[in-house]
C-alpha cells in the first residue's frame, strides 16, 4: 500500500474511533449526570466521577474496603449524588483497590488510613478545590475523621452517616470481615500483592488501634471545632454507641433522630436534615 495513502487511511481510522468514544462518553455523561475522570499520582490511580454545581461535596460510599461510586448510585439507604447535585458539585472516587472499583495503588502497610485519606485531599488539590463539604457512609465515618484531623481548616462541614466504629466486644470485626471479602480477590488480581501483606494491612489498620472510630482520639473530637452531622446506625458494623459518644464530644456536633432508616418514610427526612445542615454551613 502507498506509504500516503496508508497514513490517511490510519489517520482516518484514528479520527473516526476519537469521535465515536467521544459520542459513547457523551451518552454516558448524559445518561448518568456524571463526568468519570481519573487522577494519578505517581502508582497511584484513582477513578472519579462529578456531578452538578456549586460548592464542593465530597462523597465517600459505605461498604467498607470495597467502597465504590456504584455503593452511593445504589440509593441504600438514599442516593446522595441524585439527592445533592441539584445545589453542589458532587465529587465522589472509588477507594483505592477496592474490588469492583476502577482506583489502583499501593498497600502502604505502615500507614493504611493515611494513604486513603491522600487519595482524597489529592483529589481535592487535582480539582483545585481548596475548602469544601465531605458526607461519607459506614467506612467513610473514619475517613472523615482523618480529613477532619489532617485538614481542618479546608473542611467546612461534614456528616458521617451510619459510621464505622470498633465495638469492645468485636474487635476483630473488620479485620475478619475485610479478610475474608476484601483481600483474597484483591490477591487474584494484583500479582504484585500478596496475602501476608493484606493481613499486615489488615492489621495495622484494624488491630493496632482498635478502639473508637480507629483513625482519631476522643481527645481530638473534644476539640474538633468543625460542624458535623451524625446519623447513627446500631448494627455490628456501626454501632450507636460509639456514634453518639463521637457526637456528645464533638463541640459542633448535631445528631438525626434515631432510627431513620426505619421505616422508610423516614429517610426523606434525614435528607431534609443533611439539606438543612449543609446549607447553614456553606459559605456564602
Amino acid at each position: 500500500m502507498d506509504p500516503i495513502r496508508r497514513k490517511i487511511l490510519t489517520t482516518s481510522a484514528a479520527a473516526t474511533a476519537m469521535a465515536a468514544a467521544r459520542r459513547v462518553f457523551a451518552r454516558q455523561t448524559a445518561k448518568t449526570g456524571a463526568a468519570m475522570s481519573f487522577y494519578e499520582r505517581g502508582p497511584v490511580r484513582i477513578r472519579y466521577e462529578e456531578a452538578g454545581s456549586g460548592f464542593p461535596l465530597l462523597l465517600i460510599a459505605g461498604g467498607g474496603l470495597n467502597s465504590t461510586i456504584a455503593g452511593l448510585k445504589r440509593g441504600d439507604p438514599f442516593n446522595p449524588i441524585d439527592d445533592f447535585k441539584a445545589e453542589y458539585r458532587c465529587i465522589a472516587s472509588d477507594l483505592r483497590n477496592a474490588n469492583g472499583g476502577e482506583s489502583s495503588g499501593p498497600l502502604e502497610i505502615e500507614r493504611p488510613w493515611d494513604a486513603y485519606t491522600d487519595d482524597h485531599l489529592g483529589l481535592m488539590d487535582h480539582l483545585r478545590i481548596d475548602k469544601f463539604m465531605v458526607m461519607g457512609f459506614c467506612i467513610g465515618g473514619p475517613f472523615i475523621w482523618n480529613l477532619l484531623k489532617r485538614a481542618p481548616d479546608r473542611v467546612v462541614a461534614a456528616v458521617l452517616a451510619q459510621p464505622s466504629g470498633s465495638r469492645p466486644e468485636m474487635r476483630d470485626l473488620f479485620y475478619e470481615t475485610n479478610s475474608k471479602g476484601w483481600g483474597p480477590e484483591l490477591v487474584k488480581r494484583r500479582h504484585d500483592i500478596t496475602t501476608e501483606m493484606v493481613d499486615r494491612f489488615l492489621t495495622k489498620m484494624y488491630r493496632t488501634n482498635a478502639d473508637f472510630v480507629f483513625t482519631v482520639t476522643r481527645d481530638f473530637v473534644r476539640s474538633c471545632r468543625t460542624p458535623v452531622l451524625i446519623l447513627p446506625d446500631d448494627i455490628p458494623a456501626h454501632p450507636y454507641a460509639v456514634a453518639m459518644e463521637a457526637a456528645m464530644l464533638a463541640p459542633n456536633a448535631e445528631v438525626s433522630m434515631f432510627p431513620w432508616k426505619e421505616p422508610k418514610e423516614r429517610i426523606p427526612l434525614a435528607v431534609r436534615q443533611i439539606r438543612s445542615f449543609l446549607r447553614a454551613h456553606r459559605p456564602a
